[in-house]
Order: structure tokens, then C-alpha cells, then sequence
């Protein structure tokens, strides 16, 4: 979903300069590089299966020269037939064995394609996620993909035998009549320049198609995760409505690209007939004259079918082919995406942390021109408890997103044990964090396999152990297969609650020397609350932790509380020193609760 921070990058289908289909074509061909004997192999077998297709026509004259008014030679036609069928079966054998090459070769780019683009995306910056639509992600890395795929397989074999056919007809018809070429001599310029003018105007017309096909999948990917919120408050009608209009600009950029590109085939095919037409009326007259036999006029019109129906094909495939472009540009335009920037040269792993964390005058925005933190300065001990409070918007969650460099500080420095964060390896610094997000995350797997996500190595007793302590346990018993119940990515077979508690244990079972909690008890019940509460503090037993909460009774046992207003820390202290202070932190705490609460 856009996020209201703004981009920070290139978009992948954001505004970008149009690339020339050259460039594009020269990137692709990388990844067709890989396969060259194949290619190579592809070559020579178009070669030899359009050479035998063009022996036809001849052969075909000469049968015909064979038969003469008044008698007819049976023997030269039968041989010139016989030849022809062989010929013919020889051609298609090899038609088959090339189509079977290309899509081999189709299947192994678009499986490297789709693993490149894959893998890349793993390591693109947080910011590229908070500004994409997750759907136009998908699209690109789906559909885009298997268009380039289609293209090659089909496409690239027809643009081979194309100029094997245009090319061979060209040489048998100047050896047959070079005079009926004079028509051609017209005829071909026309139809260059059409198609030319026609792929110009039509490819950016397929890059807006593909774009409007994006946000189209973006919006129906946003609509399904948020159907329940939808239904509850009866906004059935609006949702529909937005479709409707996403679906009509998808429409009307489909139906505008293949409407334009659609018109090319027929019109070249025009040209292409009144050609042939010429070449009848010409070719009978210079029959009449002597200059060529009927054979010969009949083995030229043959060729010259062949020789402008591959340009009639190319014509009929061009929109084929520029919709290949725009999806090849929006796919190799995600690759090369910025990645999130290289560690220093000298940058350090972290050894022996003691989870000692300094936020030195920080300031920072998403944006040059907003500014979300405002010098916040704390220091967080080892093994101590910062609880980090304050109304929505206010900056808690951007402190872990810089503490995990998601994003780097624009102004001051956090350090870890002394060091500032950007001296330290990414991989290295991240490894001494375990998190438990407000937004659980299961994934297709067995529930032992998901607990145990971040140590693979885990021993079944201590998943089980972990498991036990975020009191879960007993409820994973009662699933069909125990631990090995399969869950699917959306863990719609078990409640938020469960999943809640699910990544709560996940986070026990790591043994990292700090702890980040985000909201981490917001989809579990008072109860069961109270009963993880016991956990949740062993968990946090000797690691420096940082408690991102809405509900205060979670972080009544923090060692410090850092109020949170518009970016700046307004007030700091114990619970019991904050409510003394009848500030910031006092006023939330008695919205929450009443003085004789169970939480006083």
C-alpha cells in the first residue's frame, strides 16, 4: 500500500524515462547469453527446416514445367511430388523439434528471470515497500514475467523463421524472374515504414497497459486482505465502485494498445495482396512475352507469398512483441532497483554484545521535508527496559525501524556498546535483535517449523519448551497433528490470538541479547495477557528490551518510559515517577484505567 512517507526510489512502475528497445533488448539478451548453444542450436535448425520449406515452390515449378499441352511426363511429375511430400515431412519434423528448443529455453530464462527478480527483491530497502503496492509487485513478478516468457517461445521463433523465409524467397525469386522484383522495389518500403511508424506509437501504450494491470492487482490485493473490514462496515458499494474504475482504466489502456496494434496486421496484409496481385498481372504478361515459363511464374507467386507473409506475421505479432517490451522494462527496471546500501569497507560484526543502546541527538525523516524525530537522546543499560509510549503517529515504531537500519539517522547517532550502527555490519546487527510485531507472520509450514524459523537448528524439546512458556502448547496438542499440523501463510486455520503467541514463542526460542516487543500482546485477551505476562519477563530477563505499547498495564515494570509527542520525548521516568508527575504519561494511563483498577 502507498505509504503517506512518500518514495524514496525509484518506483518500479512509478515515472520513469522509457527506455529504448534497444537497451531493453540488449539486457534481456543476457540472460538468453546463458543458453547460446541452445540459440545456436535453435539457428541452425530453423536453418534447415525453412531452406527444405523453400525447396517446395521449386519443386513444385518444375512439376508443373513437366507438363506439356498434349502429353505429360508421369515419371518427372511423380519424383517432383514424391520430393515434395519428403521435403515437406522433413520440414515439419524439424519445425517440431525447434518448437520444442525454444520452449526449453523459454522455461529456463523465465525460472532464472523469476529467481533473479525474486532474490533481488529480498534485499531491496524497507522504503521500497513502504511506497509499492504489494499487488503491482506481484504482477510484475507473475504476469510480466510469463509475458516475456510467451514472447520468447513464440515470438522469437516466428521473428527467426521469418527472416529465414523473407530472406531465402528473396534469393529464389531473383534467380527465377528478376524483372517482377521491380514491384517489390515499392511494395516492401511501404510496409517497413508502417510498421515502424506502428511499434513506436504502439509500446507505450503496452507500458501503460501493464501499469493500469498493476494498480488494478494492487487494488483487488488490498480489497481481499481487508474484505472482513469491508463487510463489517458495509462498504460493499464503494469497493465496488473503486474497482469499477480501476477495472475501466485497465479496460480502456487494454483495449486502446491492441485496438492500435490490431490495425497493422490488416493493413500491411493489404499492401502484401495488392503486391501479389501485381506480381500475377505482370508475371502473365512476361509469360506471354517468353520471359519466364509457367512453372517459373508459378514458383514466383509461391515465393512471393512466402516472401510477404512472414511481414504480414511480423505485423500481426508486433503487439505481441511490444507488450513483451513493457513487461521485460517493468521486470529488469525491478532488478535493477537499488538494493539497501553496502555495508562500510570497514565495517564490524558485533561480538560479545552487551545490549548497551545510546540514541545520540537523533533526527530523522522519511522525507528531506518532513521531519519525524526531533534530537531524541536516551540511553537503554543492559538488561534494562525501555518502554516506549505516546499517541499513533508520534515516532515509536520509526525508533525501532532505525534501530534495525531499516532506515539510517539523518542527523545524531545510535550506538550499540559505543559504536554507531552504521560501523556495524547489517546481518551482524540485526542477528542480536529478536522481534515480536504487532503484525504476526506465519508462513505455508508445520507449527514446529515456524516456531523453530529462526533457529533451524532447534531441538524438538526446546520448541517445546518455548512453546510451553508462551502457553501455547496445550492448544497446539489439540490440533490434528500437534506439532506437525501444517498452517498456511495466512493462518486462517487458527485464531489471531494463537498466531500472536505463535510468534511470541518463535521469539523465546532465540536467544538474542535484545528484545523488540511492538504491540506485541494487542491480539491477545486479558487472560491470556496475564498469563504470558510471566513469560514475557523471563524472555526479557538479561536482554535490553524495548516495549513499543498502547496498553500501559504491560509496561507498568519498565525501567524507564519514554513519552512519545509529535516526533519528541516529552516526558521520562518509572511508572510510578510519571504518575507522580500528573504530565503526559498520567493522563493516558487514567484514560486507560480507573485509580482502583486492577492495573494501579
Amino acid at each position: 500500500m502507498i505509504n503517506a512517507r512518500g518514495p524514496r526510489g525509484r518506483g518500479a512502475t512509478g515515472a520513469r524515462t522509457r527506455q529504448p528497445a534497444s537497451q531493453v533488448l540488449k539486457k534481456l539478451w543476457k540472460y538468453l547469453a546463458r543458453y547460446q548453444w541452445l540459440i545456436i542450436a535453435a539457428s541452425l535448425l530453423s536453418v534447415l527446416a525453412n531452406i527444405l520449406a523453400l525447396l517446395s515452390p521449386r519443386l513444385s515449378g518444375a512439376a508443373i514445367d513437366a507438363i506439356l499441352p498434349g502429353s505429360v511426363n508421369f515419371p518427372i511429375v511423380i519424383r517432383y511430388v514424391l520430393l515434395m511430400v519428403l521435403v515437406a515431412a522433413l520440414s515439419a519434423g524439424l519445425s517440431w523439434l525447434l518448437s520444442a528448443m525454444m520452449i526449453r529455453l523459454s522455461r529456463s530464462v523465465v525460472k532464472q528471470m523469476r529467481a533473479d527478480l525474486f532474490n533481488h527483491m529480498t534485499y531491496l530497502p524497507v522504503s521500497f515497500f513502504d511506497t509499492h503496492q504489494t499487488g503491482d509487485v506481484i504482477s510484475i513478478l507473475s504476469y510480466d514475467v510469463d509475458t516475456v516468457g510467451a514472447s520468447i517461445s513464440t515470438d522469437l521463433t516466428q521473428i527467426l523463421t521469418s527472416l529465414i523465409t523473407v530472406v531465402g524467397s528473396f534469393s529464389m525469386m531473383m534467380s527465377i524472374s528478376p524483372v517482377l522484383m521491380i514491384i517489390f522495389l515499392f511494395t516492401i518500403p511501404v510496409s517497413i515504414m508502417f510498421t515502424k511508424h506502428r511499434s513506436q506509437k504502439v509500446r507505450p501504450l503496452f507500458s501503460a497497459r501493464s501499469r493500469m494491470l498493476g494498480k488494478l492487482n494492487g487494488y483487488n490485493e488490498e480489497t481481499v486482505s481487508g474484505l472482513k473490514t469491508i463487510r463489517a462496515y458495509h462498504q460493499e458499494d464503494e469497493f465496488n465502485d473503486r474497482f469499477a474504475t480501476h477495472n475501466g482504466d485497465a479496460t480502456t489502456a487494454t483495449w486502446r494498445a491492441e485496438h492500435y496494434a490490431v490495425k497493422t496486421g490488416p493493413t500491411v496484409n493489404l499492401i502484401n495482396n495488392i503486391s501479389m496481385s501485381l506480381v500475377s498481372v505482370f508475371g502473365s504478361v512476361l509469360y506471354m512475352l517468353g520471359g519466364i515459363t509457367l512453372g517459373g511464374v508459378s514458383s514466383f507467386v509461391l515465393y512471393s507469398r512466402k516472401f510477404s507473409g512472414p511481414i504480414n506475421e511480423f505485423a500481426n505479432i508486433l503487439s505481441e512483441l511490444q507488450s513483451a517490451l513493457a513487461a521485460a522494462e517493468r521486470v529488469l527496471g525491478l532488478i535493477e532497483m537499488d538494493v539497501e546500501p553496502e555495508d562500510a569497507p570497514d565495517a564490524a560484526d558485533v561480538i560479545h554484545c552487551r545490549g548497551e543502546v545510546e540514541f545520540r541527538d537523533v533526527s530523522f525523516g522519511y522525507t528531506p521535508d518532513v521531519t519525524v524525530l526531533h534530537d531524541v537522546s536516551f540511553t537503554a543499560s543492559p538488561g534494562k527496559t525501555i518502554a516506549i509510549v505516546g499517541e499513533t503517529g508520534c515516532g515509536k515504531t520509526t525508533m525501532i525501524n532505525l534501530l534495525m537500519r531499516f532506515y539510517d539517522v539523518s542527523k545524531g547517532a545510535i550506538l550499540l556498546d559505543g559504536r554507531d550502527i552504521r560501523s556495524l555490519k547489517r546481518s551482524s546487527l540485526r542477528r542480536q535483535f529478536t522481534m515480536v510485531l504487532q503484525d504476526t507472520w506465519l508462513f505455508d509450514g508445520t507449527v514446529y517449523d515456524n516456531i523453530a524459523y529462526a533457529r533451524p537448528d532447534a531441538t524438538r524439546e526446546e520448541v517445546i519448551a518455548a512453546a510451553k512458556a508462551a502457553h501455547i502448547h496445550e492448544m497446539i496438542l489439540s490440533l490434528p497433528d500437534g506439532y506437525d499440523t501444517v498452517v498456511t501463510g495466512s493462518g486462517s486455520s487458527i485464531s489471531k490470538g494463537q498466531k500472536q503467541l505463535m510468534t511470541i514463542a518463535r521469539a523465546m526460542l532465540l536467544d538474542a541479547r535484545m528484545l523488540i516487543l511492538d504491540e506485541a500482546t494487542s491480539n491477545v485477551d486479558t487472560r491470556t495477557e496475564h498469563l504470558i505476562r510471566d513469560a514475557m519477563l523471563a524472555l526479557q530477563k538479561g536482554r535490553t528490551s524495548f516495549i513499543i505499547a498502547h496498553r500501559l498495564s504491560t509496561i507498568v515494570g519498565a525501567d524507564e518510559i519514554l513519552v512519545m509527542d509529535k516526533g519528541r520525548i516529552v516526558e521520562r521516568g518509572t511508572h510510578s515517577e510519571l504518575l507522580e508527575k500528573n504530565g503526559v504519561y498520567a493522563a493516558m494511563y487514567n484514560a486507560q484505567f480507573d485509580h482502583a483498577g486492577p492495573a494501579a
